[in-house]
């Protein structure tokens, strides 16, 4: 996904920034520990499509 891109969108739940995954599938959102999927590269932005970010992940944020 374009970094452009990125910057225009929000998280669905809280409005906050948005997270690229290292593997360019998700848009995370630390704050509500929630990844958004990336499918054919549209990114999903829908809650009831994302997961919820494990402990161990949430820890190692950026």
């Amino acid at each position: 996904m374009d970094k452009k891109l990125i910057a225009l969108l929000a998280c669905p739940v809280c409005k906050g920034d948005l997270e690229l995954n290292d593997k360019r599938t998700e848009l995370i959102c630390y704050m509500d520990a929630m990844a958004f999927p990336i499918r054919e590269g549209i990114p999903v932005m829908l809650s009831s499509e994302a997961r919820t970010l494990s402990t161990d992940e949430r820890l190692h944020k950026r």
